[in-house]
């Protein structure tokens, strides 16, 4: 997502490439066109905000301008400014509906200012407004008006900011809190998470409902699975539909690679500071003293921390100890792996990502190979394939359905019998890095089981590499802490297509010869390594 800022340190928002304004402005002309709303204008102005007023001073139709609407939707916020006479106006009730409709269906900011007006007016319709709908129920439709009133009622309960000069309220410092509001709000932008997000919906669902419990407890959730199942994307989508519920917020991307660098533990800290206190830079010169400030910085507001992509024992328990120290209300996010950290801390929450069904794989595959959610004609048999070998794996079925976009018929084809023999290698890649931590021992473990056991009993399976003086017992714990084998139904020890070729790819890549492979699984290149040592020894036998 394409991001733009201010030069000026003045709280400028960033913005992304979609949105034409900052902020849209709704409000009643009569009431505040030139004297507070014209002030607001000019002062978001100064600051480098793209602002939209409307300006057309001519008699309003009974129907909304269709550039309002547009304006609505190509921007990231509105102000609502709620005046004496703003509920008579039909214009500024519709053009509040569209408000709140663009909230529904997007992260746009909605802050409503209350000017002169008490929130209980808006909210329950009640002394200028009552009088305001009173009028409309003779001229309006039922259901019209009902469903202002709602609006109203729920764009109220939002909260907001109220002025009432009778108070010797101060209108410049007023306005200077509400740029600023809208300044913090709008620089806390979006993640990009991309536009073909097939099921993610259901699978985050539960961790939405989690967060938005209105709960004070201090809540850790774990998204739980194996490398390419989407366990980022699903934190990336709760993410973008929570944060801006949040007074602080902070998605800290690749932990483990990140925590591998030099320094890597202070960058980690540096932007987790940096996103909760709004882009405010905060000195750290080493990991302790990093500890105490983030903790001071949770402590005073409300947070939402997404870690993602956590492997090791001590970055989990950075966050556990420091529970106490959240301010009520935070939640904390953790992907992940590993599911012995899981085990080890005693976490409860944890949503295990399983992989697509083979709808959503059809779906996503297509998506990615043809521009949309279904084959095109002549190439339904092929597309199957290709599903069948994903075998729901969100990270597969990207990868091969866009290296197939406009390729003929020929193409799938071979493309489909390479497959067989050779797995794609920006999938085996990315799955490789869970088989690369593990140590000597594990390897031997789960190539074995990768080549041969694959179905098996686990006791049986435990009793044959025993024999070959392996210890796999431990060694299968390991390898499901890493999310490359599980234990199924009837204690039968299973593995993913994808994880299982990746194995199989990692012994064919040490040698081209069937005969120089540590192992043999399929039977052609049994066969004929069999038979090249037979002709060896025949030659080789005296008559």
């Amino acid at each position: 997502m394409a991001q733009e800022s201010s030069s000026s340190n003045s709280g400028s928002p960033h913005y992304d490439g979609y949105c034409r304004y900052h902020v849209f402005l709704s409000f009643r002309g009569e009431d505040t066109r030139k004297t507070f709303t014209d002030h607001l204008y000019t002062a978001f102005k100064d600051q480098g905000f793209r602002t939209f007023r409307d300006d057309d001073e001519l008699e309003r139709g009974e129907d909304i301008n269709p550039g309002i609407e547009k304006a609505i939707q190509q921007s990231r916020s509105s102000v609502i400014v709620f005046s004496n006479d703003y509920a008579s106006s039909s214009w500024c009730l519709d053009e509040l509906l569209m408000i709140l409709q663009r909230r529904r269906s997007s992260d746009h900011v909605v802050l409503p200012v209350f000017y002169n007006v008490d929130p209980s007016q808006v909210r329950k319709q009640t002394g200028s407004f009552e009088e305001a709908f009173a009028r409309h129920q003779k001229t309006q439709p039922s259901d019209k008006v009902k469903e202002w009133r709602d609006a109203l009622t729920k764009v109220a309960n939002l909260g907001g900011m109220v002025l009432r000069n009778q108070d010797d309220g101060y209108e410049s410092k007023f306005i200077k809190t509400i740029v600023k509001e809208i300044g913090d709000k709008l620089s806390r932008t979006p993640l990009s998470v991309g536009f073909n997000l097939i099921g993610i919906h259901s699978r985050s669902n539960k961790i939405n409902q989690w967060i938005q419990d209105g709960s004070d407890d201090v809540g850790i959730h774990v998204i739980f699975g194996m490398s390419g199942i989407g366990k980022t994307t699903v934190a990336k989508h709760v993410y973008n539909s929570n944060f801006r519920r949040f007074e602080g917020s902070s998605f800290i991307e690749n932990i483990r690679e990140t925590s591998e660098q030099i320094n890597g533990l202070v960058k980690i800290q540096k932007q987790l500071l940096y996103d909760i206190l709004n882009g405010r830079e905060v000195k750290i010169r080493n990991a302790s003293e990093g500890k105490i400030k983030i903790e001071d910085g949770i402590s005073c507001k409300r947070v939402l921390l997404v870690l993602d992509d956590v492997d090791h024992m001590d970055q989990f328990d950075a966050v556990l100890t420091m529970q106490d120290r959240f301010y009520p209300g935070s939640k904390i996010i953790i992907t992940t792996r590993r599911a012995r950290l899981l085990k080890a801390q005693g976490v409860t929450k944890v949503h295990y990502v399983r992989a697509l069904n083979e709808s959503e794989s059809l779906k996503l595959f297509s998506l990615h190979a043809f521009r949309q959610d279904h084959p095109i004609e002549g190439y339904v048999e092929q597309t199957e394939k290709f599903v069948r070998h994903c075998a729901g794996l969100p990270l597969a079925l990207r990868v091969l359905g866009s290296s197939l976009f406009r390729e003929n018929i020929d193409v799938w084809e071979s493309a489909l019998r390479k497959l067989e023999a050779i797995p794609n290698s920006e999938i085996m890649e990315k799955l490789r890095m869970s088989y690369d931590v593990l140590d000597k021992h594990d390897q031997e473990v789960f190539l074995h089981i990768a080549c041969f056991f694959i179905g098996n009993d686990k006791d049986y399976t435990v009793g044959i590499l025993d024999g070959c003086e392996l210890y796999t017992t431990i060694g299968i714990i390991n390898l499901i802490d890493r999310c490359l084998v599980a234990i199924g139904p009837n204690n039968k020890v299973v593995m993913h297509d994808m994880i299982r070729d990746m194995g199989r790819g990692i012994i064919r890549l040490a040698s081209e010869e069937p005969r120089k492979r540590s192992r043999l699984w399929h039977h052609t290149d049994s066969i004929k390594v069999l038979k090249e040592k037979n002709d060896a020894q025949t030659k080789t036998t005296p008559a």
